[in-house]
Parts: C-alpha cells; sequence; structure tokens
C-alpha cells in the first residue's frame, strides 16, 4: 500500500519528537489514573478520541489523528517490552529511581548482553520514562485516585480533578 506520490511511505506517517511523546505518555498516565483503562487495561478508541486527543491538541497546538496515537503506543509498548525482558532476565537486575537506570552486577550484565546484545546502552543510560511506560502501557497498576465504576453515580464525561478533592 503506497501513496499517490509513489516514494513508499503512508501518507499519514507522523514522525514524533520528544516533546510531542512526552505529552501523550503523560496524558496516558494521567488518564490511567483517572480509569479511562478497561477491564483489558486498554484505553478504548473513543476515550482516546474523547479525551486524550483533545488535551493532546490542547497542549500541542495541533491535532494528532488516532492512528498516529496508535502509532506511538505501539512504539511506547516495544520501548517497554524491551525494558521488562531486561528485568525479567534475572533475578540479579533493579531499578534505581532516583537516577532512573537499570541495576545489576557485572555478571548479570554479561550474562543478559549476551543473548542482547544490542542492549549495551542499557548499562549507561538514564530512562527517565521507565516508571511512566510501566504504568501507561505495561501491567503497572495506577494509583486508581479519581477512577469511577459504572455503578456510581457521576456522570464519566463531567468528572474533573476539581470535582476529586484534587
Amino acid at each position: 500500500m503506497g501513496d499517490s506520490q509513489g516514494n513508499g511511505k503512508r501518507k499519514d506517517y507522523k514522525t514524533w519528537n520528544t516533546e510531542e511523546s512526552n505529552v501523550l505518555l503523560q496524558l496516558m498516565v494521567e488518564g490511567a489514573k483517572l480509569g479511562f483503562r478497561d477491564i483489558n487495561g486498554v484505553i478504548s478508541k473513543q476515550t482516546v478520541e474523547a479525551k486524550l486527543l483533545p488535551k493532546l491538541k490542547e497542549k500541542l497546538g495541533y491535532e494528532i489523528t488516532f492512528s498516529h496515537y496508535q502509532s506511538r503506543v505501539k512504539w511506547f509498548k516495544k520501548q517497554y517490552t524491551n525494558y521488562s525482558q531486561l528485568m525479567r532476565h534475572s533475578s540479579g537486575f533493579g531499578w534505581d529511581p532516583i537516577t532512573k537506570r537499570f541495576t545489576a552486577d557485572d555478571e548479570v550484565w554479561a550474562d543478559y548482553l549476551k543473548s542482547h546484545p544490542t542492549h549495551g546502552h542499557f548499562r549507561s543510560e538514564t530512562f527517565p520514562d521507565y516508571e511512566d511506560l510501566k504504568i501507561a502501557v505495561g501491567n503497572g497498576t495506577a494509583t486508581g485516585m479519581g477512577s469511577i465504576s459504572l455503578g456510581d453515580g457521576t456522570d464519566a464525561t463531567t468528572f474533573g480533578a476539581e470535582e476529586n478533592g484534587s
């Protein structure tokens, strides 16, 4: 499926910059904390279009489509999967929330890098988004502050943070 220009790229392709990614990730974390995810841990298309994309447009000053949102979420999941593989590889790995780095003894790193040779940068780089990715796309648990169940008598479409006592 090429585009009409014949250059092999999709017409609707979007390259995300760091600011856009960070804003979207923060909105996803906020949405998770507000209970926007369904029972499967997914934020529905309807919720994304009604709640996240308008906020994203407000913060960035331009519109992001749902397909662009999906593309970035897929990228977030890939990043988180790489981090999760590291943490599951051995009981010797840890996370330092202050330095935002993965920690392990030299032997543990050596063993991991044998099977993941392209992940050498994990040893020296910081990963400031790891905890947010865990909440947004991983199996991390949001606090649930402000979440509403279907049995609550509040209209979830108009519920705001100020009503939550925050």
